[in-house]
């Protein structure tokens, strides 16, 4: 047994070549001497074991080697946590998502859309309530203040509704004085949603979300080390990226907290290690549970992994690749063409701004996760990942 929870066994016993994952670890030496990222660390799993586990470069530029317990920022890969969280509650009968998102937090109440006609922003009233279904799918119209420039992401940035010295109930409340950019259901539209999301898990749970992910995943999953900041006693083991301006531009924080901090964002807040996040997954990829300890029902999340959008949303944002859609929680492939990798059919996955990624693929009994610290080159270091991952299938 490994300190991942799972047990090795040799690549070709279970449908991998040898020297395709050789390719995998050159790969990634080359982008390490090519200078785009400082270090890699990586992992894949099938039928319940590990076959491939390595890691390359160093923790930070001009730092040591690249070690085996680092600390990533994951920013978005903090959303599927905090959808199985809410999940959770659904399983216990204390939320429904087809809930209006107003009766958590009465201020979504009275939320407008903003229309732009000519010059100016008109507000329209909702023709349905914001429900948490949206919220969990990113159809409820909230945005990104960084990735656009619509005049409806130009209110968010200006209200910094991220405010690191705001609580989430706070922030929350700042999105909920704002315009919406969709009406809701009809638009794939990244954002917000799963910051508004923790909140409600917050209002129904009567805690803090750190202390809930802790209760209910962290703890039970044995995920030491993830958390909205990092102890001082841990600093030394997180990775760090090459000095980028990239970051601030976005205007989001680097996750740099030493101390619990007073804004946790469940859409971008956490850092993990490869150990923790990759217990997380095998979780996923069980169905629902790990070393005894049920989290989810099957069925629950057989049910998050399946596409919730369907042909009458919208989904055109270029976050989202083509031939996929999005459950609760996760973008769902639905197509084994038109994508940027090879894939099966109902493979589920997400990443985060600084490059981190997972996928889990049902049909191959396989699941795979990278860890990187490179907001410029997360794309690339996904697609290579994948699609090296894809061709050591025997």
């Amino acid at each position: 047994m490994s300190s991942f929870g799972l047990f090795y066994a040799p690549s070709e016993t279970l449908g991998f070549l040898p020297r395709g994952l050789e390719r995998l670890t050159e790969a990634m030496r080359h982008a390490v001497a090519e200078k785009k990222v400082p270090g890699v660390s990586m992992l894949i799993a099938r039928h319940d074991k590990i076959v491939y586990r390595d890691m390359v470069g160093s923790l930070w530029p001009g730092g040591p080697r690249m070690i085996d317990d680092a600390i990533f920022r994951i920013y978005s890969m903090t959303k599927p946590i905090v959808s199985v969280a809410a999940m959770m509650l659904v399983e216990e009968g204390r939320l429904l998502i087809t809930d209006p998102v107003s009766k958590y937090i009465p201020a979504f109440g009275g939320v407008k859309v903003g229309v732009v006609k000519g010059d100016k922003l008109d507000l329209q009233p909702l023709k349905r309530p914001i429900t948490v279904q949206d919220l969990m799918r990113h159809t409820s119209g909230l945005t990104y203040g960084f990735t656009g420039v619509s005049p409806v992401q130009k209110l968010v940035k200006q209200a910094n509704v991220t405010d690191p010295n705001r609580t989430l109930a706070e922030n929350v409340e700042a999105m909920a004085a704002l315009p919406l950019m969709h009406q809701p259901g009809e638009v794939w539209e990244y954002g917000l949603s799963t910051d508004v999301l923790a909140r409600v898990i917050e209002v129904i749970e009567g805690a803090r979300l750190s202390e809930v992910l802790h209760e209910r995943l962290f703890g039970p999953l044995d995920m030491t080390d993830s958390a909205f900041f990092t102890p001082p006693g841990k600093v030394s083991r997180r990775a760090d990226p090459f000095p980028s301006d990239f970051m601030g531009g976005a205007g989001v924080g680097a996750c740099d907290a030493t101390a619990p901090p007073k804004f946790e964002s469940g859409g971008g807040g956490l850092l993990s290690t490869l150990a923790d996040y990759t217990r997380f997954v095998a979780m996923l990829s069980f169905g629902g549970a790990l070393d005894g300890r049920r989290i989810l029902s099957p069925r629950t999340l057989a049910f998050m992994a399946s596409d919730h959008l369907g042909p009458e949303v919208r989904k055109d944002h270029f976050l989202l690749w083509p031939g996929h859609g999005f459950g609760l929680g996760f973008a769902v492939r639905t197509d084994p063409g038109r994508a940027p990798t090879a894939g099966s059919v109902g493979e589920y996955f997400w990443g985060g701004m600084m490059g981190t990624a997972f996928w889990i693929s049902p049909r191959d009994s396989l699941f795979a996760v990278i860890m990187v610290q490179t907001p410029e080159n997360r794309a690339y270091f996904r697609e290579l990942f994948r699609n090296l991952v894809s061709a050591a299938i025997a």
